[in-house]
C-alpha cells in the first residue's frame, strides 16, 4: 500500500461522502482513475465498507456497556462465538489475554434490555461468567485509524 492509498483511506475515514473529484484532487488523479483505485482498495479488503455514524441515543440505544466473558467449559466456545455474532446488541467482540476470554462492547435500550442480553442470551450456555461495566459517558469514540502517511 502506498502513500496515495493511505491518503484515500484517510480521507474516506474522515468523510466517506467525498466525491471522486475531491479524492482525485487529493492524490493528483482523474475522478475515474481515483474510482478505480478505491475499487481496488475495496476488493483487496483494505476498505471493508461504508456506514453512517449514528447517535445511539437518538435511535433508542442509549445504554452502552462492556461485558467481560469467561468461558469455563471450552467445549461450548464455537456455539458461544456463533451466538455473539448473531446478537445485534454486540458491537464489538475482542478475544483477550488475561482472566477473561472475551470483552464485548454492547449497546441496548436500557437496563432491562441489558439484563435480557446477559441473562437470557449469554448465560444461556453452561459455565459462562460475566462481569459488566456500564458506560456512563464517552469522552472519545472514533472509527478513524491513526494512519502514518508519508512520514506525518
Amino acid at each position: 500500500m502506498n502513500t496515495n492509498d493511505l491518503k484515500l483511506i484517510n480521507q474516506l475515514m474522515n468523510n466517506a461522502r467525498s466525491t471522486w473529484a475531491e479524492l482525485g484532487t487529493l492524490i493528483g488523479l482523474s475522478a475515474p482513475a481515483t474510482a478505480d483505485r478505491v475499487r481496488k482498495l475495496e476488493e483487496s479488503g483494505a476498505i471493508m465498507g461504508y456506514a453512517a455514524l449514528v447517535n445511539p441515543e437518538a435511535v433508542g440505544c442509549g445504554l452502552a456497556a462492556l461485558i467481560s466473558l469467561a468461558i469455563e467449559n471450552q467445549e461450548y466456545r464455537p456455539q458461544i462465538i456463533k451466538k455473539i455474532g448473531e446478537l445485534a446488541e454486540v458491537l464489538e467482540c475482542h478475544h483477550v489475554a488475561g482472566d477473561v476470554d472475551y470483552i464485548l462492547k454492547v449497546r441496548c435500550a436500557g437496563t432491562r434490555a441489558l439484563e435480557r442480553l446477559i441473562s437470557d442470551e449469554l448465560k444461556a450456555f453452561p459455565g459462562i461468567k460475566t462481569k459488566t461495566t456500564v458506560i456512563l459517558s464517552t469522552v472519545k469514540e472514533t472509527p478513524v485509524l491513526p494512519l502514518r502517511i508519508g512520514g506525518e
